[in-house]
């Protein structure tokens, strides 16, 4: 039996095969979009820390995905018998295939998003609460836009497959591509011919959409844009528009001789293990402080407690003499958020939004809390000149060096106009040759009397910048001296040899033996 090569061109001529065509796509495309919505609701849901929220979506997730589609397409179909109130919508084939592929994909898109949101980073979360931003504003702004470039491949694949499923709607008699096909071949017997077409019809609508979804996704690829540096011309337009820095004033609350920063009995553990054993500290406004001490001594999570990114277990946190954070205190709380808009925070791996570009990237947080964007973009221009990275505005975190980086998170940090700024080992991830022009930025911050606290392993930078050095071992501070004291007097001693400066006494070499 020979192929009909003429009726099979003809099929393409046929109305009926183009209106199952729009048919294909009016039910994929819905049935993909609010499967796609649906499906990120039940993966924030199942990521949820509240076992209430958390348990229902996952039980939804497997039992949908176990279900065969077919098996469900009929019983949603034949629903009313059970529902009779449900008729008017599902008696209708299309409703009731769309409501099938909907509860069906949700599931599977569920599991996509998941993996998207566990993507991203956890320090890109951090760094937009330590901006302050609002838990609707960290998934609206930072998360979900990088969490969806993540999922884009894998949701592009589930839309052709959901193309491919609506021909299983063709069971209760869907007037989509399949049933044309059938009823063709039923008249004529030319079952090849027909289903061959079929086949084409299909295979146009997956790789128009494909195309149209990938195209998307080039789009969003940040590693295909081109570096934008600027020549000099306009880096000086740019310089133009910028707007003079000023110190951000302090709230009248806030006023009197109360110390910037007050710590009193802080104590912190992790499971068993205490990391903070009742930790007392004063900052006086514009003191600049260097924390030291060997690894795991609870240096940085001393300043992460500071900026409300740990609980404490007991004591309290006072800022400009009202309390800030308390014991049990609910970290995303208005008035914690508040409190943190006066800390900057920079730190270790930069944690820089990816993205966004520079510009975007220090304007974000000002904006969010209802600073103009024009504002935003003057002050933003400002505190680029300052860090000397204006002519990179509009590149992206992936094309700058570490250094740059670094120097754009001190610049992010700064655009809060913050009282405060704590620096966690903001040269550690550097290049040694990077390290210099990230030191000079801080100690240009120095001279403009900015109350810092910084954790570091740069030690001479730490004795030439600091007021006070707090050395920290085992949980607790050690030592809280000058750095003048600590190169001259004995109780500096084993600080000196921690930094390397004097080697160890023969009493104390005896003494270790």
């Amino acid at each position: 039996m020979q192929f009909d090569w003429s009726y099979f061109f003809s099929l393409f001529s046929l109305p009926s095969f183009w209106h199952a065509c729009v048919t294909v796509v009016q039910l994929s495309a819905l049935a993909w979009f609010i499967g796609m919505l649906l499906g990120f609701l039940l993966a924030s849901a199942k990521l949820s820390s509240a076992a209430w929220i958390r348990t229902p979506a996952a039980l939804y997730i497997w039992f949908f995905r176990s279900i065969p589609l077919l098996v469900l397409v009929v019983f949603v179909y034949n629903l009313p018998q059970l529902f009779p109130a449900t008729g008017s919508v599902l008696s209708n084939p299309f409703y009731s295939g769309l409501f099938a592929l909907v509860v069906t994909e949700a599931a599977y898109m569920a599991e996509i998003h998941r993996g998207g949101l566990i993507s991203v980073a956890k320090g890109q979360k951090e760094a937009g609460r330590a901006l302050g931003i609002g838990l609707v504003g960290l998934q609206r702004l930072i998360v979900i836009p990088q969490a969806f470039r993540i999922s884009l491949p894998t949701l592009i694949n589930e839309y052709i497959t959901v193309v491919k499923l609506t021909s299983l709607i063709s069971v209760i008699s869907l007037t989509e591509l399949l049933t044309v096909g059938q009823r063709l071949y039923a008249q004529n017997f030319l079952v090849m011919e027909t289903l061959a077409a079929v086949a084409v019809y299909y295979v146009l609508v997956v790789t128009l959409f494909a195309w149209l979804l990938q195209r998307l996704e080039r789009h969003l690829d940040l590693n295909l844009r081109t570096p934008q540096t600027l020549d000099d011309a306009g880096t000086q337009r740019l310089r133009q528009q910028a707007q003079p820095l000023h110190a951000r004033p302090r709230p009248t609350a806030l006023a009197g001789s109360a110390p910037a920063l007050q710590l009193q009995n802080i104590h912190k553990r992790y499971g068993d293990h205490q990391v903070l054993k009742g930790v007392d500290l004063n900052v006086a406004s514009g003191q600049v402080i260097s924390i030291i001490g060997p690894s795991g001594s609870g240096k940085t999570s001393l300043i992460r407690t500071i900026n409300g990114l740990e609980r404490i277990d007991q004591g309290e946190i006072v800022l400009f003499g009202n309390s800030f954070i308390s014991a049990g205190d609910n970290l995303n709380s208005p008035q914690v958020r508040e409190g943190v808009r006066h800390i900057g925070m920079v730190f270790q791996n930069f944690n820089l939004f990816p993205h966004r570009c520079i510009l975007d990237n220090i304007c974000l947080a000002p904006r969010y809390h209802g600073s103009s964007k024009a504002l935003s973009e003057q002050q933003a221009y400002a505190l680029l000149d300052k860090v000397g990275l204006l002519a990179h505005a509009h590149k992206y975190p992936h094309q700058l060096s570490g250094g740059q980086q670094q120097r754009v998170a001190i610049a992010r940090a700064l655009a809060m106009e913050p009282q405060i700024m704590l620096f966690d080992e903001p040269t550690s991830a550097l290049d040694p040759e990077l390290v210099g022009d990230v030191l000079n930025v801080i100690r240009d911050l120095a001279r403009e009397g900015m109350t810092m606290l910084i954790v570091t392993h740069e030690m001479d930078f730490a004795l030439s910048i600091s007021d006070r050095v707090i050395f920290m071992e085992g949980g607790n501070i050690q030592l809280d001296a000058s750095p003048q004291a600590i190169r001259e007097e004995e109780a500096g001693e084993r600080v000196r040899r921690f930094m390397g400066l004097e080697q160890p006494s023969a009493t104390a070499l005896a003494a270790a033996l």
